[in-house]
């Protein structure tokens, strides 16, 4: 077997997943795990990408994955290096930017799980003062290094949210929640300010299709529905009928149930609310008339045309809004190599990945939603890992390890036996050592470039403050992790 020596790009769940199934399928006993070194890059100075930046604060439970990456990054075998942005634009200015040919001359094996960063805009919602991204509220109140600004809550009664997925109702649960409930949470101190400032009344979740079409699973439904100083207005009885000859599924069956019960607290009861506003596209927006007035949005009236797709019925209604967020998903970044724009995500076959003539680009894979797109949970981003991560090892010497068949796992378009393929190669067969290239171990040097060692100290110092607190941490920003990482690295030099 030769040498293994793997550069990922990106430190989040699917990241952590396969390095973590490298490396217990080479254990320490296995005479070959010396021959195995993987690199972790993110352009963020924290790991674990959406499980940190990503995951609304009240769903801790969702970031228990986090010790299975803590015991991963145990191992001497895999080095992670965060404040490193590979190959792309990046929003995070004190980050040190390599271009990929800098990264490339030093492994033989690369692994792309960078996800899907940037927002999906509507054609007739252009960004503006009174118009943002789902992505923005989300960096604002987990404290991404992006730094967003904050949304004037103080000055908004209405916000509108386009898209029924659970994206939307995480924002609209973070608005309607008393702070009070939310302080016990991974909430940033300034976040909470903001939030205790806000004067939001009403939420409205507007979505093209039906409630039987909508995106949001019924844990999310569930919890909107228990909202301790909100309720839902209510629905047309008609919208709750399914149409005749329907089978609906589980997940169908529980979500009618869920809205024909309503919420906790009945409409008139409480002094905030929220609605769903089903079979609605939005086709326009106005802004502010003058100060101190509404947005206006004109949403198209839709119906299920036989293909269950949103078509408009010719009827249109006004409503005003003070802010409007699109929450439409994802794509990856499209300067990203191998990026293909049909798709809006890497171009790849069984985890490996192809150039634009259809290629195998050797020893070169992707994993998560750089290959598959936005979609799915945490569950089904680990089979596929784990995929990615089995399909690395056959690649490098078949028959050797106990795996899991890739075409059991979606990870990417429909696989062809790379027998069958023509392949390009961009990377060496063999490297000198195990050093990261020359820039990425000056920053290190500098202070500028973490590792796991690193963030691990922070986040003691932020689960400690975070107790002084009465909750489940107290978040810091780079510029104060750095005051504190220089004394740390002083100490353990």
């Amino acid at each position: 077997m030769a040498p293994i020596k793997l550069a990922i790009i990106g430190a989040g769940p699917s990241s952590f997943y396969v390095a973590s199934r490298l490396l217990s399928l080479l254990p320490p006993t296995n005479p070959q795990s010396s021959l195995l070194k993987i690199h972790m890059y993110d352009r963020l100075w924290a790991p674990h990408g959406l499980v940190r930046y990503g995951v609304a604060p009240d769903h801790p439970e969702v970031k228990n994955c986090i010790h299975k990456f803590d015991g991963a990054a145990e191992d001497p075998r895999l080095r992670f290096f965060g404040n490193v942005n590979v190959g792309t634009p990046s929003p995070i200015p004190h980050a040190l930017s390599l271009p990929l040919s800098a990264i490339l001359p030093h492994y033989t094996h690369l692994l792309f799980s960078t996800g899907c960063t940037v927002p999906i805009l509507h054609s007739a919602l252009p960004p503006s003062d009174y118009c943002v991204p789902a992505l923005s509220l989300v960096h604002w109140y987990t404290q991404h290094p992006s730094r967003p600004p904050p949304p004037p809550l103080e000055r908004l009664s209405h916000v509108t949210l386009i898209g029924q997925g659970n994206v939307s109702l995480d924002i609209a649960r973070m608005l309607l929640t008393p702070p009070t409930n939310l302080a016990q949470y991974d909430v940033p101190a300034p976040v909470l300010t903001t939030l205790e400032r806000s004067t939001v009344q009403h939420v409205s979740i507007v979505g093209r299709r039906g409630p039987f079409q909508a995106a949001f699973t019924t844990k999310e439904l569930r919890e909107m529905m228990a909202l301790p100083d909100a309720s839902l207005l209510p629905l047309d009885p008609a919208l709750l009928t399914p149409p005749p000859g329907t089978a609906l599924t589980r997940q169908q069956a529980r979500t009618l149930q869920l809205l024909q019960k309503g919420s906790a607290n009945k409409p008139g009861t409480t002094r905030k609310t929220w609605s769903l506003d089903f079979f609605r596209a939005p086709t326009g927006i106005t802004g502010p008339a003058t100060p101190g007035t509404r947005a206006q949005v004109t949403l198209a009236h839709t119906m299920l045309d036989p293909a269950a797709r949103a078509v408009p019925t010719g009827e249109t209604t006004t409503l005003g809004t003070d802010l409007v967020v699109t929450s439409l998903g994802h794509r990856a970044e499209p300067s990203a190599a191998w990026y293909d724009p049909t798709l809006r995500h890497l171009r790849t076959s069984g985890g490996r990945v192809l150039d634009a003539a259809g290629r195998t680009v050797r020893n070169v894979y992707a994993s998560g939603w750089a290959a598959m797109g936005a979609r799915g949970v945490l569950a089904s981003t680990m089979m596929d890992a784990y995929a990615v991560a089995d399909t690395i090892l056959q690649d490098s010497f078949p028959g050797e390890t106990k795996t899991i068949a890739s075409d059991d796992v979606d990870v990417g378009a429909p696989i062809i036996k790379e027998d069958e393929r023509e392949r390009v190669a961009v990377l060496p067969a063999e490297v000198a050592d195990d050093a990261p290239p020359p820039a990425v171990e000056q920053g290190r040097q500098e202070g500028l470039v973490t590792d796991y060692e690193d963030w691990s100290a922070v986040s003691a110092e932020e689960v400690r403050r975070g107790e002084a607190m009465g909750k489940e941490r107290e978040r810091m920003g780079w510029e104060e992790a750095r005051v504190l990482l220089s004394s740390s690295r002083a100490r353990r030099s």
